[in-house]
Formats: structure tokens, sequence, C-alpha cells
């Protein structure tokens, strides 16, 4: 077998075959085939897609390429949730409590954030003492032990991935759906959950821009998930508006325990809530939705959720304590303020990202630092009503010289209107394990 033909094949608009697709990403992964070839059979792919029985054998062959968790030792149905990532988005962090207060296991790998705000690791790192390089085995026990861990990547998890995603994001072939889609689901899969539930974000603040891009990503993984084996949902939720109030990594934990302790922001607490439900339902311990719901609205009011959030931090060798005192607030805090009266029309997500990263919340390199302490927290949000002088935002930031850019890209962000903006639901679509449409949202 030889690559060129692989190459060829693709171009002139064939499905690749098992054998092909296994053939390319075993040899690129060992070093046999040169980046330039595979290059070309990215843009080839790029250009032509891939059908579900290709995206699902490259997820497979990627997911393969490595190590996978076995989390068989886990009694019960281990039940992951995905997030293809959005401005302030510390979902995870409030819907894992809760979901294993309940009786599901949560056993989850999360990532670093690069660009915008800090990745989940990122935010539990925020917590002094806290470790999430955790070996497996007691990754395992923990959530033997008490039915939720939230840890770093750990091993060789899908080294295909890591190569192909660095060519692809020099080549221009970064926003293919197929190679999305396989990228994503490989370490999903790999990392040994029996069901997965995805939140697809659409909007200025998510990769998938436009709600019929959002869609097909999400019932593209979807397709991959059932093709493997697992029970996989997927919601596609708005990202045209930062999630809850803050952005910024303390500041993000900090709203995760208002939430369950109940006084979170209502568009955070209700989508969590929503989420919850469907892991339980994923779970085995809910009947439907709304039962769903009730268990996981009950976690909060009883507190049976945010204990659980303080075992694990305790678990991991974190500072619990924080989570009541609170964590020591950044050097400056400055306040934003409206300069017109009005509706707040829109709210581009992505600009409230950028303002929070030149802030220093998060990492343009990898090897960057972050501050955090640093990021925004929002006073007002889209369809509030202002007035002059109002106050918008709380920029914090343990470096001075970083205000001003900061304060410049925020004011852009941010657009007032002497009219309303249309309503928006939270839930734009759900994908049922069928990868059926269901539910818009208006």
């Amino acid at each position: 077998m030889r690559m060129y033909d692989i190459i060829n094949h693709k171009k002139n608009g064939n499905a690749l075959t098992e054998a092909e697709i296994n053939f390319f990403v075993s040899g690129f992964t060992q070093g046999e085939i040169p980046d330039y070839q595979v290059a070309a059979l990215l843009m080839a792919i790029s250009l032509k897609g891939m059908n579900d029985d290709e995206t699902a054998t490259l997820t497979n062959a990627m997911q393969n390429s490595g190590d996978s968790v076995d989390l068989s030792a886990i009694p019960g149905i281990k039940v992951d949730k995905h997030s293809t990532g959005g401005v302030g988005d510390k979902t995870t962090l409030i819907i894992a409590p809760i979901v294993a207060a309940c009786g599901v296991p949560v056993a989850k790998m999360s990532g670093r954030g690069l660009g915008f705000t800090g990745g989940t690791i990122d935010k539990l790192e925020a917590i002094p003492g806290l470790r999430t390089d955790i070996a497996p085995l007691d990754f395992q026990a923990i959530v033997r032990e008490i039915g939720l861990a939230i840890i770093g990547q750990s091993g060789d998890i899908a080294p295909a991935d890591k190569k192909i995603y660095a060519l692809r994001d020099v080549t221009a072939t970064v926003d293919s759906l197929p190679l999305i889609a396989s990228s994503i689901m490989s370490k999903k899969l790999a990392a040994g959950s029996d069901a997965i539930l995805l939140d697809v974000k659409t909007g200025s603040g998510a990769f998938m821009k436009s709600l019929d891009d959002a869609i097909a990503l999400a019932q593209a993984m979807v397709s991959i998930g059932t093709k493997s084996g697992r029970r996989v949902m997927a919601l596609v939720t708005d990202m045209d508006t930062p999630m809850g109030q803050a952005i910024g990594n303390a500041l993000e934990i900090e709203e995760v325990v208002a939430t369950l302790h109940g006084s979170g922001p209502e568009d955070l607490t209700g989508i969590c809530i929503i989420f919850a439900a469907y892991m339980l339902v994923l779970g085995g311990v809910a009947k439907d939705i709304e039962a769903g719901k009730e268990m996981a609205s009950e976690a909060v009011t009883s507190g049976a959720a945010f204990a659980k959030l303080k075992e694990m931090v305790t678990a991991m060798d974190g500072d619990a304590s924080v989570l009541l005192s609170g964590f020591a607030k950044a050097k400056h805090i400055v306040p934003l303020t409206a300069n017109s009266d009005g509706f707040i029309f829109h709210m581009d997500a992505e600009a409230c990202g950028m303002a929070a990263l030149s802030l220093g919340a998060g990492r343009t390199k990898k090897e960057d630092e972050i501050d955090f302490g640093a990021g925004i927290i929002l006073e007002k949000k889209t369809g509030d009503i202002v007035k002059t002088g109002d106050i918008l935002a709380y920029l914090h930031t343990n470096d001075e010289e970083r205000i001003a850019t900061a304060m410049t890209i925020l004011t852009a962000a941010i657009t007032i209107s002497s009219v309303p903006p249309h309503p928006v639901k939270a839930i734009q679509a759900f994908i049922n394990e069928a990868g059926e449409l269901i539910a818009l949202g208006g």
C-alpha cells in the first residue's frame, strides 16, 4: 500500500477504506510517513469530506494509536461530559459534583486552555495545593471512593491526534468537520467512560460560529460514539454571550461554589441543571429529563453537590477551605462603565474572552503562566437595561499595565442599543442517540 495512492483516492472524492486509514494513521504516528504526504491527505479530506464510516474509522485509529483508560474496576455506568469550549464555561465543575452526588460516577480527564481563559484543569489548579497529575490507579481509587475525580490527561492518549492536529494547525485544515469530530472523539473514547454528553457551542465565542455547523458537528460526534458502542447525546448551546458572570480561573471557581450553594447566576444554574439531568439519564438513575432535573436540583438544595466538590478537592490534596473563605483578590480591580443609555444589544463572547486573556487569565503559548486572580466579572449582560455611568463589568488583574488594552477590547465587545435584542434560548438543539435532531431553540 502506498500513501500516494491513498492521497489520490481521496483527492478524487472516494471513500477511504479501513485499511487505508489505519495505514496512514499508524505510519504517521510511527514516523514512517512524511509530514508533506499527510498534509496533502488532510487537505484532500478537508476539500472532499468523509462519510460517517470513514470518520468513525479515523477516530478509532487515532484512539488506538496510544493508551486507553480502563475504568471497568469502577462500579456503575461512568458518564463523561465534553464541551467544545466557551467563554466563562465552568459547567464541568458544577455538573460533575451534582451528578456524582446523585450516584453516577464521573471519572474525567480534562485539558488546559490555550487562549481566552484557562481550561478546566487550570481552573482547578487555582485551588492551593490541588494536584491534577494523578496516577491512573490513584485516579480510579478516588472515583471508587467518592464517585468523582477530574484530572489532567495522563499517559499517551491518542498520540496520532496530537501529530495530526499539529499539521492541521499549519495547513489551514483545522475547520474540517470530520477532522474536528475525530479529534475530539478519539480522546473521549480513549478516556474510557461508558456514556458521553456532548455540549457543542455555537455563536461568537464558539469554534462553530453558525448553528448549522454546530448541529452537523454534534451529529457527527454522536454517530462516532454510537458506532464505537457508547451511549452519546449532544446539546447545541448558545455561546454568543459568556456563561455566568465570571471569566477567569479563581473567579470562576468562586462562581462554581455560589452555584452549588444555589446562589449562582440564573443562566448558568439553569443550563447546569439541564446538563446534569441528561447525564443522570445516561447514567441510568433518572427515567427521563424531568426526573433528572428534580434529582439535580435536590442535590444542590440539600448541599450534597457542594459536599461532593469538597470531597474531590480534599482527595486531590487541595485546600478545600478556600471554597468557603474565597481566593485572594487581584491587586487591581477596575470598573468599566456604560457610555450611553439603552439595552445591551450584543456581547461578543470571543472579544470578552480576549479581554480576559489580555488581563492574564489565559495563555497564548503553552509555556505562558496564568494569573489565577485575573479576569472579568460581568455586572450586565445581553438584554439588560443600562444607563450612562452604570457599571458593566469589573476587570481584575495583578498587572496594572494590562488594564488599558483589556478595557479597549471589552468596551468594543459590548453593543448598547435603543432597542432590545431578540431573545435567544440557551439550548439551541438536541441530538439523540440515533443522531436525530429533536428540537431547535428560538
